[in-house]
């Protein structure tokens, strides 16, 4: 078992996969702020190989008395979305990019990193064709840029894995409503009904928790997997945002959306992605665009609060 350094473990995905790692017997220490006052990892205090640091990992001393030590370390800390970057773009720069930058900077020898990355750093894409890991990047969001411009000096820094993950859905115990998908169903429930702007643009999706999953694929594959970059995300869920609203129709029949004629959506990313090169390694995503619809239906009878998001 390993010894594993977690920054910002208490968000979206580090709150599904710190209860993995821990219940697969590995060591955990979270580094993070509690920027949203999230009580996601009381359930972890009952194991001993669970530790926790509330600090910055932008403070060099608190980040480096983290790292000590530990096999794997993963860099999940970040101001995540590109409309909660432009609420504040220093944090963005700061976090998504700076504390990498010094995480790098104080790596042990022999230290492992394996990053989440985005795959909206293929910005617009490349029409009807395929987007792989050699595809040109092209980011159309300050959030794309700086995930980019990180994992471009992880993979140079060499030891290292990077997942170009897929946009996220699904229930976590640090919940955001503000995603893609879970936004959707959210209005579905509620609303029912949605006003679209630029319904064909393509996207790409992923289970948070096949998110996790990826990360512990990673540590058991890491001298095969080093030095490169992987797209992650359900190969059959290369979807427009009308057909994400008919597939949640199917589930919630009286659902209704319309494409606005006039208008624009601010978030330009569009672009169909190939996941083919982890796939050959033997990764499968467990659990379907259709699973996640009918969870965040369960969900959604349990929350209503804008809390449950990044901006």
């Amino acid at each position: 078992m390993s010894e594993i350094l977690i920054t910002g473990g208490a968000g979206y995905i580090g709150s599904v996969l710190t209860p993995r790692l821990l219940e697969l017997g590995h060591e955990v220490t979270v580094l993070d702020n509690f920027l949203y006052k999230q009580t996601s990892l009381l359930d972890c205090c009952k194991y001993t190989g669970f530790h926790i640091i509330n600090g910055d990992c932008r403070n060099e001393e608190v980040l480096k008395k983290a790292m000590d030590g530990k096999e794997f370390i993963f860099p999940l800390a970040a101001i995540v979305g590109f409309p909660a970057c432009l609420k504040d773009e220093v944090a963005a720069r700061t976090l998504n990019l700076g504390a990498v930058e010094s995480l790098l900077k104080l790596r042990e020898k022999g230290q492992k990193i394996i990053y989440p990355c985005t795959n909206s750093g293929y910005g617009l894409g490349q029409g009807q064709a395929y987007c792989t890991e050699e595809s040109p990047i092209a980011p159309v969001s300050l959030y794309g840029q700086t995930k980019m411009a990180a994992e471009t000096a992880v993979l140079a820094a060499g030891d290292s894995v990077t997942f170009r993950f897929a946009t996220l859905f699904g229930a976590s115990p640090r919940m955001r409503i503000d995603l893609l998908v879970n936004d959707f169903v959210y209005r579905a429930v509620f609303d029912g009904a949605l006003v679209i702007f630029e319904g064909h643009f393509m996207r790409n999706y992923l289970h948070v928790r096949d998110a996790a999953n990826a990360f512990i694929f990673a540590t058991e594959h890491f001298e095969e997997m080093k030095g490169q970059t992987y797209n992650c995300g359900l190969s059959d869920a290369n979807l427009s945002k009308l057909e994400l609203c008919a597939k949640i129709r199917e589930y919630l029949p009286k659902f209704t959306y319309i494409e606005a004629p006039i208008g624009v959506d601010p978030d330009k990313r569009n672009y169909l992605v190939s996941n083919e090169k982890i796939e050959k390694l033997g990764f499968r995503p467990q659990y379907s665009l259709d699973d996640g619809i009918r969870e965040l239906i369960k969900v959604y009878s349990i929350i209503k609060n804008s809390f449950y998001g990044n901006v």
